[in-house]
């Protein structure tokens, strides 16, 4: 599968959304996805969730992009801890501790909660993502079929 298209192929941001939300559910290799550069078209894998959607020549052909997980574009800790950085600066060193075992981001959602900080959390990731994806869209020469945000929120 290749990681940069050798065309331009277009889809709309939603289903790359749903895709990459689908490839971040679990763990970086549990869950796949991959867009056809010939037709567009979103093919999905999981072996935890036994789905097996790749085309045959998935691994041999170039016309597939491998579609990132959240990891890959930053968007795992490093935006945790960004976030903290910018809105929760005085709780740094417990955000830091909270993410040296299991459980961290069940236990950074409740302290979210606890301060009353979750729909601004929510709104940090979120813009980060969606710039993120469309970044690496632009790094893959996929072209996105949508309204730009301001357009689709107002």
């Amino acid at each position: 599968m290749a990681t940069e298209s050798p065309k331009s192929v277009t889809i709309s941001f939603d289903d790359l959304t749903n895709a990459f939300e689908f490839v971040s559910a679990g763990q970086k290799f549990e869950h796949e996805a991959c867009i056809c550069t010939n037709t567009g078209s979103i093919y999905y894998a999981s072996l935890s969730a036994g789905i097996n959607e790749f085309p045959d020549d998935v691994e041999e052909s170039d016309h597939y992009i491998a579609v990132p997980h959240k990891n890959d574009l930053d968007l795992g800790r490093n935006l945790v801890f960004a976030f903290v950085d910018e809105h929760l600066a005085n709780q740094s060193n417990a955000v830091r501790d909270i993410f040296r075992s299991k459980g961290a981001y069940r236990r950074f959602r409740d302290m979210l909660e606890s301060r009353g900080m979750q729909e601004k959390w929510y709104a940090f990731e979120e813009s980060a993502t969606e710039q993120a994806l469309r970044a690496w869209c632009e790094d893959v020469g996929i072209q996105l079929i949508d309204l730009p945000t301001s357009e689709a929120t107002g």
